[in-house]
């Protein structure tokens, strides 16, 4: 039954979108989307990561979709969207898109405001909450749903606060953040690289959600686009080397049919190997692409999940819950992280084998539209597939990933930084590459490649953030650099 009390707040809230789309038509211009478009689309996401399947047909969720956000869709749909737009490890922890733009406009002189007189932005996150608290009360709630509604609910508390938002009685002087002066004058989605994410992340809402709204999406890529883009991550000479090989021989044998010959017998699913932060995902995201373009599956989606995705705790639902994540994945690559895990050796009551055994007869079932690779440390991933004569036949090509040098550290170090607009000056940048390689020649169990970069550059910013905030004009090049005090471990 619909609650119209929260369906009329939803409405309320795309009405606000379109009031500062009209007042402001540039705000979201290089995006390709319009801002309630972008807001249901990140209600969507929202809703797809909350989402658990307990059994049911998701008939009750589907509904739910359509009563409130007026979008239409099938179950593997649906699910092809949540494990395709709403698994990154980062969600929890990031703001949806349009809450940067929403920000901006009640940062603004004379912004507009809710009908009670309040921010868009706290109207927006109280839907938010409202919409998660029904969505996971369809079924009955259970802990994990409670505890990722509570989790994001905070994030987006915090996000209000950090920008003077959240207090609705007026913004008290002392809690403004000096972020958000930065945040009102600064160009969203200025510099290329945020464009090019912002036109991916419309061609995608154009397929999905935003299908019932009649966007058209984005002019797809080239496969000479995304070879650049392939040849452009920094390292991965044998990744690289490997895939051409690979994309070639695909080539070949589509010309091969085209003129009646043979085929090559060959398989494209693949073992990728490596310590973790190697760039294993971003290449697998590239290929599916590739793939795609070539005509070796249909969509070009990739699905990422883990043993926690593809496991339950009692008998048969294991096989449900793989086969319904294998279906989101038809039509493009399944990528299965730390797949050994799988397979636990003497235990058992464990049901990892139950999703093996699910896994290679929807391999079987779907072999001409489904490519599925499975990733991990190089010497576990060896042993997983060996433990399977099913597996062993199907993965027989390896693609290993290296670790980085400490020059591509500093290069990853760099690229971070500048999409985020800080730089290190000289003195820091010296400091930043020596740090770097000490790293990488340590050769530790345990280092992450790019996510240790990640890590570390957030402590930087963390440091920078610590040292400025006193300055009492702190100008663009404060904000921007980084110096020996803030990358200094």
């Amino acid at each position: 039954m619909i609650d119209y009390s929260l369906r009329t707040k939803v409405d309320t809230i795309f009405k606000l979108a379109d009031d500062i789309q009209n007042r402001s038509p540039e705000l979201t211009m290089s995006t390709g989307m319009t801002l309630r478009e972008m807001l249901k689309y990140n209600l969507l996401q929202f809703i797809g990561f909350l989402f658990e399947s307990d059994g049911t047909d998701g008939r009750a969720e589907l509904d739910f979709i359509h009563d409130y956000l007026g979008t239409v869709m099938s179950i593997s749909q649906f699910l092809n969207f949540k494990y395709g737009k709403c698994m990154d490890k980062n969600f929890i922890n990031t703001p949806p898109r349009c809450m940067l733009y929403i920000v901006k406009s009640d940062l603004a002189d004379g912004a507009i405001k809710s009908p009670a007189g309040r921010p868009v932005a706290k109207e927006v996150v109280d839907v938010y909450k409202e919409i998660g608290t029904a969505f996971i009360a369809l079924n009955g709630e259970s802990v994990s749903e409670l505890a990722n509604l509570s989790n994001y609910s905070l994030m987006l508390d915090e996000f209000l606060k950090e920008y003077g938002l959240y207090f609705t009685d007026g913004v008290p002087k002392n809690r403004i953040n000096p972020k958000s002066k930065n945040l009102r004058n600064k160009n969203i989605g200025g510099n290329s690289a945020d464009k090019a994410a912002d036109k991916t992340a419309a061609a995608s809402a154009g397929k999905t959600a935003m299908a019932a709204e009649g966007i058209d999406a984005e002019p797809p890529e080239t496969l000479e686009q995304m070879m650049e883009e392939l040849n452009a991550l920094v390292g991965l000479k044998s990744v690289k080397q490997d895939l051409t090989n690979l994309i070639n021989l695909v080539k070949v044998r589509k010309l091969r049919e085209e003129r009646g010959m043979k085929q090559p017998d060959i398989t494209l699913h693949l073992v990728f190997s490596g310590n973790p932060g190697t760039g294993k995902t971003t290449v697998a995201r590239l290929l599916a692409k590739i793939y795609k373009v070539l005509g070796v599956v249909s969509e070009g989606q990739l699905i990422e999940v883990d043993r926690s995705n593809l496991v339950a705790g009692y008998i048969g639902q294991t096989a449900t819950q793989t086969a319904e994540i294998v279906e989101s994945a038809i039509g493009g690559i399944l990528f299965i992280d730390e797949a050994y895990t799988l397979i636990k050796q003497g235990d058992e009551k464990d049901f990892g084998q139950e999703a093996v055994d699910t896994l290679l007869k929807l391999m079987e079932d779907n072999r001409d539209d489904l490519i599925v690779i499975v990733a991990g440390y190089t010497d576990k991933m060896e042993e997983f597939v060996n433990s399977n004569p099913g597996l062993k036949s199907r993965f027989n090509k390896y693609i290993f990933f290296n670790d980085y040098s400490g020059k591509e550290l500093t290069k990853i170090y760099n690229s971070m930084a500048k999409k985020q607009e800080y730089a290190p000056d000289d003195e820091a940048a010296k400091y930043v590459e020596e740090y770097l390689t000490s790293r990488a020649k340590a050769h530790e169990e345990n280092f992450a490649n790019a996510r240790e970069v990640r890590n570390y550059l957030e402590r930087c910013i963390e440091r920078q953030a610590t040292r400025i905030v006193e300055i009492n004009d702190i100008s663009d090049d404060d904000l921007k650099t980084l110096t020996i005090e803030d990358v200094k471990e």
